[in-house]
């Protein structure tokens, strides 16, 4: 897969594209892509970076960041994929210009849209003008039920288990591992203490099991109310693993939100309840 930035980066061969944030990559935008590939043309994802709602002045919780958009995206087997930057003046293309500037260089033949595409300055346009534009659109069915906002509701409660279904995998959370406030390793538990991108979407607080580097990990995401916390902290402790990953980047998967985060009578009652959090995670099974 070919991964580029800019239009001219890409031959002028006949393509079938399918255009989108695909935010997540979930199962809905795999089904876009697989509907490409099986156009007969040279499949190809557009798809933009930062999220267009950033750059008009909205807050969005990400899904994904991009490196790993790319990743999932290479998973799903598109021979190309072009991340134009997407900027104020990106945003105030009309739909005609966009389809000149952008989907004529690189050879697209056909679109893969739903009837409910939109696109282009004041989302004018649509399957209709790309249609009036020469351009065959390829209908990809909606995948019921299936949508980005939907998926961030659904980590937004916790339930992890029915996002994963939408997703086709675990959420996941990814950043650098930094330090911490050092209590783990005396409760027995070490943890590794990620610091994320600001935009990307942490789920409901909790105590969850989930995986990383290839084992399980007992997560927790809150304040630490047991010590007076206010800051949120996002702490992973790695059953079975022995390693020192300060200021390393770390993937973690969340498959089960476990219970909620509270304050303990004590410190036994605190190390007592992390043992058995450990244990579920130990026989947690893997969503998706």
């Amino acid at each position: 897969m070919t991964v580029v930035r800019t239009p001219s980066d890409l031959e002028t061969v006949p393509r079938a594209v399918a255009i989108g944030t695909f935010d997540g990559v979930h199962r809905g935008h795999r089904a876009a892509i697989e509907t490409a590939k099986s156009a007969g043309l040279r499949s190809t994802v557009v798809t933009f970076d930062p999220h267009p709602r950033l750059v008009l002045g909205y807050d969005v919780q990400l899904l994904t960041t991009l490196p790993r958009r790319v990743e999932l995206l290479e998973e799903a087997g598109p021979d190309d994929v072009l991340v134009l930057e997407f900027t104020e003046e990106l945003s105030g293309l009309e739909a005609e210009e966009f389809v000149a500037r952008v989907l004529e260089p690189i050879g697209t033949q056909a679109v893969v849209a739903a009837e409910t595409f939109r696109f282009g300055r004041g989302r004018k346009g649509d399957v209709e003008l790309l249609r009036r534009l020469g351009l065959e659109v390829v209908d990809v069915p909606l995948v019921e039920g299936v949508s980005s906002s939907r998926i961030r509701e659904l980590l937004a409660a916790g339930r992890m288990d029915e996002a994963a279904a939408l997703l086709g995998r675990p959420h996941e959370l990814e950043g650098t591992v930094v330090s911490g406030d050092q209590r783990g390793g005396t409760l027995g538990f070490p943890t590794a203490n990620l610091a994320v991108d600001p935009h990307l979407l942490v789920p409901a607080y909790g105590i969850y099991a989930g995986a990383a580097l290839g084992g399980r990990a007992a997560i927790s995401i809150g304040v630490n109310p047991h010590y007076g916390g206010s800051e949120r902290r996002i702490e992973a402790f790695l059953l079975d693993f022995g390693g020192d990953l300060y200021g390393k980047e770390l993937r973690i998967e969340l498959w089960e939100r476990l219970r909620d985060e509270r304050a303990f009578e004590s410190e036994e009652d605190l190390v007592r309840q992390i043992a058995i959090d450990v244990e579920a995670t130990r026989s947690a099974i893997r969503p998706g």
